[in-house]
């Protein structure tokens, strides 16, 4: 029988479920949404909607053939920009934002770069893992990518043999991607290095050499024996600073910038009683008060490819993606190309004054429509369709663009400087749409 988690669900019969809890839901459990989505998930209620966003819903046969077109580009360059638009195409168009973001956290949480690795295949197939097992069991995703010859090479597999245990996987595995730092020592690092030795790669393909492979006893975490690779990992997620260490990277993500320590131990519970399902996790994250308290709307800055996709899916039109993968890298998050082990920070590091200002730019160009991407007209007449008066059409983009409603002094100067437009209807939404951008709000989730 299942255990009982301490994330006490959302009451939505206390809190009558509305617009603004649908945004929050949709925009954090993926890239921004569309006021259709919105209008969906205020009709169909919180319980279906979670439902619907954690299942996987059929892509459209556009987006298969192009992203498999974009795929092929990169595979006959061999150039890692070409994959990086294929990434950007999957998550500006997918029918399944949520699988697409648990994609970039993992990538994020096991960060290979290209750089060493130099492969486009490698690191196509190493994101596939990832995204095959987003919301799967981590137990497997973390055996797994134990044994991805990306990683592999990574972190210098291949140079861990019997006589010369090399600690960089074993160190790692513990460090970044199962507990954090001080909850192992470094004998446990020694040791398990030695059970990893022989784990290389040929070919391209994992490949277990036995004869570098050390048969003799090791001890990690007090458990003795002829352990292998295999055995460490286990041993690793059986830690009680595993699903620790994962409801920090999660909450970070989902929920708020600074996870506090209650809050830690709050869905480390659910992890380990869902047994590292993640399905069920998130499911059950989605569904609580932790999710919706409003202290933890309006928290998190935006990354650069949150900030970049988010507004192309919201906004709807065409980029191009090349100069958007570029334009990512500058602002700091370069897809398949971490700057270290350690994946990406985050949080306040994404903000400089520099990118600010690029990111103003991008906002700006789209919105005004520029070689490189604009707003597709329907949107556009879309948003001023009808009747409706100028502080209508502010509020409706307020409620598409933003966490919660933007201050009334702010509210009253957007008002006014789009009735000061003289230009048509439509080009002065899109100069409404470009100062709405530009505002500090934007930048947060």
């Amino acid at each position: 029988m299942m255990k009982t988690t301490t994330l006490k669900p959302f009451d939505t019969t206390k809190h009558v479920w509305n617009t603004r809890d649908a945004w929050h839901l949709l925009t954090r459990s993926g890239f921004g949404t569309t006021e259709a989505k919105v209008k969906q998930a205020t009709r169909e209620g919180l319980n279906k909607t979670v439902e619907r966003i954690l299942e996987m819903q059929p892509e459209s046969d556009d987006f298969q053939k192009t992203q498999s077109l974009i795929e092929e580009t990169a595979f006959d360059t061999g150039n890692i920009v070409d994959l990086q638009a294929w990434w950007f195409y999957r998550m500006i168009h997918t029918a399944n934002p949520l699988h697409e973001k648990m994609t970039l956290l993992w990538h994020n949480h096991f960060a290979t770069s290209n750089r060493k690795i130099r492969s486009v295949d490698s690191m196509s197939e190493q994101n596939e893992l990832l995204r095959r097992h987003a919301l799967g069991d981590f137990r497997k995703m973390l055996h797994q990518m134990s044994k991805n010859p990306a990683m592999l090479v990574w972190l210098d597999g291949n140079a861990n043999k019997k006589r010369h245990p090399n600690e960089n996987f074993s160190r790692e595995l513990m460090e970044l991607f199962s507990l954090g730092v001080g909850n192992y020592t470094e004998k446990d690092i020694l040791e398990a290095a030695r059970a990893f030795t022989g784990w290389h790669t040929k070919d391209d393909e994992f490949w277990f050499d036995k004869n570098q492979h050390d048969e003799g006893k090791k001890s990690v975490f007090g458990k003795s024996g002829n352990l292998n690779g295999g055995d460490i990992v286990d041993l690793c997620l059986k830690q009680k600073a595993c699903p620790e260490f994962l409801a920090f990277k999660i909450l970070r993500e989902f929920v708020m910038g600074k996870p506090d320590r209650k809050t830690i131990e709050t869905l480390a519970k659910c992890i380990r009683n869902r047994n590292y399902a993640m399905n069920f996790v998130m499911k059950e994250l989605f569904s609580s008060e932790l999710f919706f308290d409003s202290a933890n709307r309006n928290s998190i800055i935006k990354s650069p490819v949150q900030f970049l996709v988010g507004t192309v899916r919201t906004l709807a039109g065409s980029v191009n993606l090349r100069e958007l993968a570029g334009l990512s890298a500058r602002l700091g998050q370069d897809l398949f190309q971490p700057p270290t082990v350690k994946g990406w920070d985050g949080g306040r590091l994404w903000i400089n004054a520099a990118n600010l200002v690029m990111r103003f730019n991008f906002a700006s160009d789209y919105c005004l429509g520029s070689k490189n991407g604009k707003i597709s007209d329907e949107f556009l007449s879309k948003m001023v369709e009808g009747s409706l008066s100028e502080a209508e059409i502010v509020t409706r983009l307020g409620n598409l663009l933003f966490a919660s409603p933007i201050e009334q002094k702010t509210r009253d100067n957007l008002i006014a400087d789009f009735k000061e437009q003289k230009s048509n209807r439509i080009d002065s939404l899109r100069g409404l749409l470009r100062m709405m951008t530009s505002l500090p709000e934007y930048q947060l989730s």
